[in-house]
């Protein structure tokens, strides 16, 4: 599913026309956005958690060369499920 696929799927399952749906995910991800660079969390109940994490500076392998680099300490995004959208076998 892609961002158009998404916009259409809200505006299906919410009623609201496309430009709205369209306003409203542009919205969120904004809004998420924001709250992410300032190095806060977003909590979504059901859904799951966003939060920056810092990962550490390594070593690692070039697969070419074989030969160690080292790879710069740097923040990432991490989303953990929440327990209703965790799939169940």
């Amino acid at each position: 599913m892609n961002k158009t696929d998404l916009i259409d799927a809200i505006a299906k399952e919410s009623g609201l026309s496309k430009v709205d749906s369209k306003k409203a995910l542009n919205g969120f991800l904004t809004a998420v956005t924001k709250e992410l660079k300032k190095g806060g969390k977003v909590t979504l109940v059901g859904f799951g958690t966003y939060q920056v994490v810092e990962k550490k500076a390594r070593t690692g392998v070039n697969p070419q060369t074989k030969k160690p680099i080292k790879i710069a300490a740097k923040k990432v995004v991490k989303f953990k499920p929440g327990a209703d959208l965790v799939l169940k076998k």
